[in-house]
């Protein structure tokens, strides 16, 4: 019969010391203060880690410090590129400290939202960046009990919290404006109720509307169940199914996917886009411009967004004085084929 051998001992610092012929206080300057070493004796000690697989036990750093080294993001929607690019701008921040990032995705569910911060406070993390998709009192006792936490996409989060924001009351006038002066009188508004930023888009939108040129466009709300690229698709059937003198010649969509979808849509109910109906979105993904007709969007900073977020929370996580901070970005319009 034939044996394996089961999993060894990981080595230890006092391994790393007994091999580089040290201290064990030694070794642990050399991992934590490198700089109290001196440089032929730290070789020394790095070569023994080396030559034995020393790996070191974060884990137990963690327990002695009572704080990890992780920042979470608690994303509402993480198949939505729009929250990747904000991910890429927190991890731009986060690594410089060496820091390592956790990613949840509580996919618009509260309930999965509550789950993940609860353990997230179990685990100690250093602090949680999150997208809200509703309230939780969870979010508000996190930083009483040490876990700072950044609202990002919300600017409803009063003074309990810092929170990073786009100003999307102005990003629905931006997109007014342009279908105004582009002549169209019928417009559509299409996203889903109960999302703040949902709101605040249509808000601008139509308040904008309201105010420009003599005559006031007609708007068709059109209600969707979400803000993915089926419910985009789905759309276009509706529309294409109103009398064509009711139909609207233009649509500001919630969300870049919802867009997207709606163009795609178009296309299978023989709508021409911006021929039929002209189409604008929200947030200027990466694949805004790559669409089968490249999409006019609302454009904000995301990656800035997720880099001013981060930074906040670790001013927040190390500093005594810290006082926390509102900070709302202006959007800009991106002009593509897909309006005019």
């Amino acid at each position: 019969m034939s044996s394996a051998k089961g999993v060894g001992k990981s080595p230890r610092v006092k391994d790393v010391a007994a091999r580089a012929g040290v201290s064990v206080a030694t070794v642990s300057n050399v991992l934590n203060t490198p700089g109290r070493v001196a440089s032929a004796t730290r070789d020394r000690v790095e070569a023994a880690m080396a030559e034995l697989g020393f790996v070191r036990n974060e884990s137990a750093r963690h327990l002695r410090a009572g704080r990890s080294r992780t920042v979470a993001f608690v994303a509402s929607d993480a198949a939505n590129p729009f929250f990747a690019q904000i991910a890429s701008g927190v991890e731009d921040v986060v690594e410089q400290e060496d820091l390592s990032l956790f990613i949840c995705n509580s996919r618009q569910n509260p309930g999965r939202q509550a789950a993940y911060l609860s353990r997230l406070e179990q685990q100690r993390v250093l602090g949680v960046l999150i997208t809200p998709v509703a309230g939780d009192s969870l979010i508000d006792a996190l930083p009483a009990r040490g876990t700072p936490v950044v609202v990002l996409d919300d600017s409803s989060s009063g003074n309990l919290h810092c929170s990073v924001s786009v100003d999307d009351r102005l990003g629905g006038k931006l997109a007014a404006e342009h279908l105004a002066e582009l002549g169209h009188i019928r417009v559509a508004f299409v996203g889903p109720p109960g999302f703040r930023q949902v709101s605040e888009r249509r808000e601008g939108f139509e308040t904008a509307l309201s105010t420009l040129g003599e005559v006031t466009p007609s708007i068709t709300h059109v209600v969707t169940d979400g803000l993915s690229v089926a419910h985009g698709r789905s759309v276009a059937k509706y529309l294409a199914d109103l009398p064509k003198s009711e139909r609207p010649t233009a649509a500001f969509c919630a969300n870049d996917l919802l867009a997207i979808g709606l163009i795609r849509g178009c296309v299978d109910v023989n709508l021409s886009v911006p021929g039929d109906l002209a189409v604008v979105g929200y947030d200027d993904i990466e694949f805004a411009e790559t669409a089968r007709v490249p999409l006019t969007s609302i454009a904000g900073p995301s990656r800035e967004l997720g880099r001013a977020a981060a930074r906040l929370l670790l001013d927040e996580s190390a500093n005594p004085e810290h006082q926390h901070q509102r900070v709302k970005f202006t959007p800009h319009l991106v002009i593509r084929s897909s309006s005019c």
